[in-house]
């Protein structure tokens, strides 16, 4: 299936890592949103449950494995081009997660991570969305 110009709706999966007070984000190195901080996730392969892609998608873009705890949000990522044609089209269910091995290294989709404080998160560019399923992290850690 394309990416780009999809026939339908796309599923993709984050991860919202809070491990110390501070979220993990990573800066794009691909369409959609390349150059831009976001989580780290990606699409959800044929045959693969939404907890194994989210887990797989934490590894391949930070080298961080992961465990997904629960659902954090789950919502549309619609974006048309000029003419108004729907360019992308994802459905993003985001998990908040916890750390259970691995090494922090940008790989694959990533060119860059980077732990930020909620604090750091006020004005830090990144999509509002992103930032609003972060602080839904930062919040559900803080509770538990």
């Amino acid at each position: 299936m394309k990416r780009e110009y999809p026939d339908r709706p796309l599923i993709g999966v984050g991860a919202i890592i809070i491990e110390r007070g501070r979220a993990l984000v990573i800066r794009r190195a691909t369409e959609p949103l390349k150059g831009e901080w976001s989580i780290p996730g990606g699409m959800l392969e044929l045959g693969e449950t939404l907890r194994t892609g989210v887990a797989r998608e934490a590894k391949e873009e930070t080298g961080l494995e992961v465990v997904p705890l629960e659902v954090l949000d789950v919502y549309d990522r619609i974006v048309a081009d000029p003419d108004g044609r729907t360019r992308y089209h994802y459905v993003l269910i985001d998990y908040l997660c916890e750390v259970s091995g691995g090494e922090l290294r940008a790989a694959s989709d990533a060119s860059e991570v980077r732990w930020i404080t909620e604090d750091e998160l006020k004005g830090f560019a990144i999509a509002d969305s992103a930032e609003e399923v972060i602080r839904k992290g930062f919040d559900k850690v803080a509770r538990s």
